[in-house]
């Protein structure tokens, strides 16, 4: 393993999305954790964090017009509000239905629903355009031509530049791409999370489809963030995640521990470890990366120096084989509703 030092003003370099998309920075921010999802988080650090992602060279910015009912959405158009508009993208997903006590009610996709979300979070985040809208979630009531329809109205229209994808499976990509252009596939992948490996990867590259890769961290897990009984605020998406209980995370934290040794034995955090075999996997695959303070994105974007050899990303696979991560990534009734596991 080797790293190469760079200063904190040097570029993050840049990368085609998909062979339609936009060109991003090779890891984008996502804001997702800035409104609540792991726990208390602060608007000042959170706002100071997507200007040191910018100023860094990464200009992809992910969010979800369902993350804190519309605070992130408000929180990111704030914080960009005296941005040049061409220094950023916005990644938006829609179609979570949640009510004022938090709860979640289901997903909308229809296209008259998606033409009404995207007005709301092109208020919010005080833009003209969005650059990739796309649906959270296959809504199995709507069939995905109807709902990629929609954005391609509203890209014909000019308030979405860019049609992406999340978290579906290989016959709705083929779907949805025979339909209009796809940019990408938003999807969970990472080094305890390689489920995308048995079908979903070729796919999209036989399509040219990039991916932007979220819980690249597992939501923390491979960082120094979690330890053996930690508990977790009930809001926290953790709490409620089967890979963060009880037995499951402690069998979980001794797969990390193992990964910790190789860290250490480099010189990098696990974090660092884990962002850069993500980043080994493909310049197609793009991490998004959940930092909530100004510290974490830089320990996120120094995973960039870190470049891994054959024999150490095999090393790195063998200390953490995907078949002994124990516990799914969501719990039973979110994750019945991934079309990216049927």
């Amino acid at each position: 393993m080797t790293t190469t030092q760079t200063s904190n003003e040097a570029a993050i370099a840049t990368v085609p999305l998909g062979n339609t998309g936009p060109t991003v920075g090779r890891i984008g921010l996502g804001a997702m954790g800035m409104s609540g999802s792991y726990g208390p988080a602060d608007d000042a650090e959170s706002t100071a964090t997507i200007h040191a992602a910018l100023d860094s060279g990464a200009n992809l910015v992910d969010t979800g017009d369902f993350y804190g009912s519309g605070h992130n959405e408000a929180l990111i158009g704030k914080a960009l509000a005296d941005r040049p508009r061409e220094d950023y993208l916005l990644s938006v997903k829609f179609g979570a239905l949640r009510g004022p006590d938090g709860s979640w009610n289901g997903f909308d996709a229809r296209p008259e629903a998606t033409k009404n979300f995207v007005t709301y979070s092109l208020q919010r985040l005080g833009v003209d355009h969005i650059d990739i809208y796309r649906p959270a979630r296959l809504d199995p009531t709507v069939p995905i031509e109807d709902t990629v329809g929609a954005i391609a109205e509203l890209v014909d229209a000019g308030y979405v530049k860019h049609i992406g994808l999340s978290e579906v499976g290989e016959e709705t990509i083929r779907r949805a791409a025979a339909t209009a252009p796809i940019a990408d596939l938003q999807i969970e992948y990472s080094i305890v999370s390689r489920s995308i490996e048995n079908r979903i990867l070729a796919t999209t590259r036989e399509l040219g489809i990039g991916i932007t890769a979220y819980g690249v961290l597992s939501r923390g897990l491979l960082s120094d963030a979690v330890r053996s009984g930690k508990t977790f605020g009930a809001h926290d998406f953790r709490a409620h995640s089967p890979r963060f209980q009880g037995d499951n995370l402690d069998r979980n934290l001794k797969l990390v521990e193992t990964l910790a040794t190789i860290a250490e034995g480099h010189g990098v955090s696990v974090a660092q470890l884990a962002i850069a075999w993500v980043l080994a996997q493909g310049d197609d695959i793009v991490p998004v990366l959940g930092a909530r303070t100004r510290a974490r994105w830089e320990e996120s974007k120094a995973a960039l120096a870190v470049q891994l050899s054959t024999t150490e990303l095999a090393e790195i696979e063998k200390a953490v084989p995907a078949d002994e991560v124990a516990g799914e990534r969501y719990a039973a009734a979110q994750f019945a509703s991934l079309d990216s596991k049927k």
